[in-house]
Order: C-alpha cells, then sequence, then structure tokens
C-alpha cells in the first residue's frame, strides 16, 4: 500500500463494480494551496516587503519563518494521503515570495524524501506574491515552462498598469503521459467585486488563451487547470469565459470541466468572509481527463478540499474558518485557504 503506482481499487472505488474492484491502478494527486504570504524575513528591495522583517508590521522573525513552513509542509504532505499514502505528485502554490522560500519549503523533514522539483518565475507583483509548481522528480518530467505576463490597467487611468501574478503554464510527463498544468492567482476583489471583476475577466481570457493553444496542437490535451481565481465556480470569469461545465455526462472533445462546481453548490468553499463561504481554489480539468468509465488512461476518480479539523480555527467568532497565519501577528496557524486536490487513476494490466 505504500507503492504510490499500486493501489487496490478496493482503497478508492466503492462506487465501481465488484469485477472492477479486483483491479489494481496507478494513482496521483494533484493539488493547489493558496499558502498566505509564505515570504522569508529578510528585506528585498526589489517588493514591498517591509512589513515581512523582523522590524516590520507583522514582526516577521525567522522563529516565525521556519514554523510556518514547518506548518505548511506538514499540510502539503498529507493531501490525498489518505487515498494514496504519499503527498502530492504535483502541487500548484501562489502567494509564495521567491525561489528561496520554496527551496526551504520543499527540504522540511515532512517533504524532503519526496525530492520535490520547483518551477518557479518572479513576477511583477507589487506585493512581490508570485505563483509555483511542485512536482515529484520520479513520477514528472517537465518538458517545458513558459510564464505568461497579465496586463490589466486601471479603469480610471489606461495609462497607469496594474502589476500582478503571472500565469505558468508547465508541460511534461507523467508516467508516460503527456500532461499540461496551468497554475493562477487571479486579481482579488479589493475594491469590491464588481469593481474589481474586469481585472478576472482579463485573467481568464488570457487562460482561455493558453489553453485554446494547447488544444490548437492536440484536442485531447490533458490540461490540469488550477488556482486561487478569487471567483466562485459560477462567476462569469468560470462559466462564460472559460465556459467550464459542472456535469462530466455534456462534454464534447476541447472543453473544460470544474467539479467544484458541485462543492459550490452545496455550500462548500475554502475560505470564508462574512459568514459565507467562497470556493476560489478550484481545479479544472480538460474533457478527455475527466471521461467517465474509461481508465485506460490517466482520468479523474475525485476532487475534494483538504478541510482537516487541524486547519480550521478551533475556537471564537470564526471557529470552523481556515486558521489563518496571520491575524495581528503570526497566529501560529497555517493559511486563510484550504487546499484542493484531485485523485487522478489508471488501471494497472
Amino acid at each position: 500500500m505504500k507503492n504510490l503506482f499500486k493501489v487496490a481499487l478496493v482503497f478508492l472505488l466503492a462506487n465501481l463494480s465488484a469485477t472492477a474492484q479486483k483491479q489494481k491502478f496507478k494513482v496521483n494527486t494533484v493539488a493547489f494551496y493558496n499558502v498566505e504570504n509564505l515570504f522569508d524575513y529578510e528585506r528585498d528591495e526589489s517588493i514591498f516587503d517591509e512589513e515581512w522583517t523582523p522590524e516590520g508590521k507583522n514582526r516577521w522573525t525567522e522563529e516565525h519563518y521556519n514554523e510556518k513552513l514547518k506548518n505548511i509542509a506538514k499540510v502539503i504532505s498529507e493531501i490525498g494521503y489518505d487515498e494514496t499514502q504519499q503527498a502530492p505528485t504535483v502541487i500548484g502554490l501562489c502567494e509564495v515570495e521567491n525561489l528561496r522560500v520554496l527551496e526551504d519549503l520543499v527540504n522540511q523533514p515532512a517533504l524532503r524524501k519526496y525530492n520535490y522539483g520547483i518551477i518557479h518565475y518572479d513576477s511583477p507583483d507589487r506585493r512581490g506574491i508570485d505563483v509555483a509548481l511542485l512536482y515529484r522528480k520520479g513520477i514528472f518530467q517537465p518538458t517545458g515552462h513558459t510564464s505568461y505576463e497579465l496586463l490589466i490597467y486601471n479603469t480610471l487611468d489606461p495609462d497607469k498598469r496594474i502589476y500582478t501574478r503571472d500565469q505558468l503554464l508547465v508541460s511534461g510527463v507523467m508516467d508516460g503521459e503527456r500532461m499540461h498544468f496551468i497554475v493562477n492567482h487571479w486579481p482579488s476583489r479589493s475594491g469590491g467585486e464588481q469593481r474589481s471583476r474586469p481585472g478576472r475577466l482579463k485573467a481568464a481570457e488570457l487562460n482561455m488563451h493558453i489553453i485554446d493553444s494547447l488544444f490548437s496542437e492536440d484536442p485531447y490535451a490533458k490540461i490540469i487547470n488550477m488556482g486561487d481565481f478569487n471567483d466562485d465556480p459560477n462567476n462569469i470569469s468560470i462559466k462564460e469565459v472559460l465556459q467550464a461545465k459542472s456535469s462530466r455526462e455534456d462534454l464534447n472533445m476541447k472543453e473544460l470541466y470544474n467539479p467544484m462546481e458541485a462543492m459550490f453548490k452545496k455550500g462548500q468553499g475554502t475560505l470564508a468572509y462574512r459568514d459565507g463561504w467562497n470556493l476560489f481554489d478550484q481545479i479544472i480539468l480538460s474533457s478527455e481527463l475527466a471521461k467517465k468509465d474509461d481508465y485506460s488512461s490517466y482520468r479523474l476518480h475525485k476532487a475534494g478540499i483538504f478541510n482537516k479539523k487541524y486547519l480550521q480555527n478551533p475556537r471564537g467568532q470564526y471557529k470552523g474558518y481556515p486558521y489563518r497565519a496571520f491575524v495581528n501577528g503570526f497566529t501560529g496557524g497555517y493559511s486563510d485557504h484550504f487546499p484542493v486536490y484531485v485523485l487522478l487513476i489508471k488501471a494497472i494490466d
């Protein structure tokens, strides 16, 4: 059961036939996590990180930094573990400051044995936060990666650019199959959902451009589009621009399936605000990955929100909300978002 590539079906697939239960499957977890301001504690003059220093507003010390790394590493190591007995094969991250914090993260005791590689670009975001991809070198081999710049401008001053996160595309081979991963962190809702919406629509257009370019090369492309979209599954950016569907049965070639929409309709979320839940963190898959009842190659088995009890605020007004790392200083918590994940399975002959 410790071998990621030979997990008995009885461990995963209660909804398949008794005959299929005797089969074995290769299983890989793909996850996404907004790690809430994973900054180091040293001043970087090229970005606005003054508050993330020992002298800054957050009194961000080396001790706090190391505890935050330990906490995030623990979470990553446990995403999908109940089903696979392993850490994720691929995980997208957002709100990381630089390459250094990623290197420190993958070298934490909870993650070191998994031998994670790192793909990261410095983005022009004014806060100094980036997206990145971690991958287990023995399972996924990148063949190419590109950072796509998002150009958006102030609606009141069209000459004033708003600097935000790039979108990261990583292509490669996972256990012999070509896969494409896109990591997103779309513009926030600062100033209100409606006022900030144009930025996310621009992000969605760029995102669709990347996806269309992959489909133009291969109509059967296996694409995993993940991130903190700062929109819910039912918002215009996801439903109309990406045209992500909520039903696997309705999918045609070169379309997208969003397994998170059903969760959102049930009231589930990855972050909470003013007594309401949002599901901004999503993993959206191309139709080839969403095919049902055909496990001759990797397909979606399950999507989920990783919201174990220890990731939830234990008490007070915000009990049950994500146990965030910062509330008037470091709390010892994790993040203001829960991670999300999908399980991909393939039958073993």
